[in-house]
């Protein structure tokens, strides 16, 4: 007998059903699983047909023998026929038994898409559920087993440089090109369709409530007081060139050293005095503006209009093209390095989280009902979809490799049946032999 309809058991290498099908590429650990299940499908196929040939000789050896032989013989001969049955059996169900095309033999070959539509339905309904995938999810502990993972500072070391491999990655990846179209098509005309002077001034009017200028106001005043005690000529000559022609030389030195002393006594007073005068009218002056730009016309007015005039200078795409570039360096360099401050903070970061989740129970139990309830969504809005890889990836063989590939992972179980069929089968011969004799 030959093909995949033979019997006997000897050397498969020729056999269909145990050859990895073409254009099916693996890997090297797929390889070596499909061939550890040719070798299991090849041993359970040698018992079948070992207890079929061993059936068959005390079949022949006990023809016309006499005494308790007859026994013997029904039983022999009723395993051949438990054999043969369950052969044809496990057969059919992949090819044609003998390769004789008898009705209803070769299914999975002839209805693989019916059988891939089935296994596409039996997943869906039993797995992709929303209260398994919830349960399941759930009783993971994801929160837990992430916390204890990154506890491991190689873990961390290894999150850190991978995230920033991918972050140097997509950064490359962003042009000038890409920048500036973003800028000059994305947000332009949204910035000047947008009214921003309500939102400038609601962000303005909150700087000042919470005093987050006054550390702006410090660095100025300290910047303008170092500048005039080095620049006391410049400041003297500047009132000069506001004198009238007609005054004398030595009475404009005069006034100018008088203008940078008071100037720098006022500035003086005002960096060393939190609540001066000068630094409270210029509150006063923040926040009028602040609630101007929220309800005052006019001022709105003015200020979309300048916004207009900004935005629509040809620099500010070239500006916002050049800022990227530097922040981009920045990043990349800082990533690159592996010492960097950056690296750093995002282990001291990672550290920190680990240690939450760890010991805060209530941040594992929140996190993993997001993670499950992302599960959820996911099956819920995509599981058919998900699924369809089932009924794609089998609609893509055609039916002899979809036999053999079935075939090779549950084709060892199926033998079973051949090898129980040849021992039931024999048992039942037996009992009727027996109950024949007494009846």
């Amino acid at each position: 007998m030959r093909g995949s309809g033979r019997l006997a058991g000897g050397d498969d290498s020729h056999n269909p059903a145990l050859r990895t099908p073409a254009g099916a590429p693996q890997d090297e650990a797929g390889a070596s699983g499909d061939e550890a299940r040719r070798r299991g499908l090849r041993r359970m196929r040698q018992v079948a047909v070992g207890l079929l040939l061993l059936a068959a000789i005390v079949y022949v050896g006990t023809l016309d023998r006499g005494g308790p032989w007859p026994y013997v013989h029904a039983t022999a001969e009723a395993a051949m026929v438990g054999a043969i049955a369950d052969w044809f059996a496990v057969t059919a169900l992949f090819r044609h038994p003998l390769g004789i095309p008898i009705p209803h033999t070769a299914l999975i070959p002839r209805r693989k898409q019916a059988l891939g539509v089935s296994l596409q339905e039996f997943v869906t309904d039993n797995f992709l559920v929303e209260h398994v995938v919830r349960d399941r999810v759930t009783a993971a502990g994801i929160a837990g087993r992430v916390g204890s993972w990154l506890a491991d500072p190689a873990h961390r070391t290894r999150v850190v440089d991978e995230g920033a491999r991918l972050a140097r990655l997509g950064l490359d990846r962003i042009g000038d090109d890409d920048v500036a179209a973003l800028v000059e098509h994305e947000l332009v005309p949204r910035l000047l369709d947008e009214p921003l002077s309500p939102l400038v001034g609601n962000l303005l009017a909150e700087v000042v409530r919470d005093g987050a200028h006054h550390g702006l106001v410090d660095l100025v005043v300290v910047e303008v007081h170092r500048w005039l005690l080095v620049n006391e000529e410049t400041v003297a000559a500047v009132v000069g060139t506001r004198a009238p022609w007609w005054s004398p030389g030595w009475l404009d030195q005069q006034v100018g050293q008088r203008v940078h002393t008071e100037l720098l006594g006022w500035v003086t007073d005002v960096r060393d005095d939190p609540r001066h005068e000068a630094r409270q009218a210029l509150d006063a002056l923040l926040g009028r503006l602040a609630n101007d730009l929220q309800h005052d016309p006019d001022t709105m007015d003015a200020a979309e209009q300048l916004k207009r005039r900004v935005l629509g200078q040809p620099r500010v795409v070239t500006t916002a093209t050049a800022l990227w570039n530097a922040v981009r360096r920045a990043l990349v360099t800082s990533l690159a390095d592996p010492d960097s401050a950056v690296r750093a903070r995002a282990h001291v970061q990672l550290a920190a989280l680990a240690e939450r989740l760890r010991d805060d129970a209530e941040l594992r139990t929140r996190l993993d009902g997001y993670a499950a309830d992302l599960a959820a969504f996911v099956v819920t809005t995509y599981g058919n979809e998900i699924t369809t890889v089932i009924t794609e990836t089998v609609d893509r063989w055609d039916g002899d490799e979809a036999a053999r590939r079935i075939e090779l992972h549950v084709g060892r179980d199926l033998q079973f049946i051949r090898i129980n069929g040849t021992l039931v089968g024999g048992l039942a011969g037996l009992v009727i032999h027996t109950l024949t004799q007494l009846v």
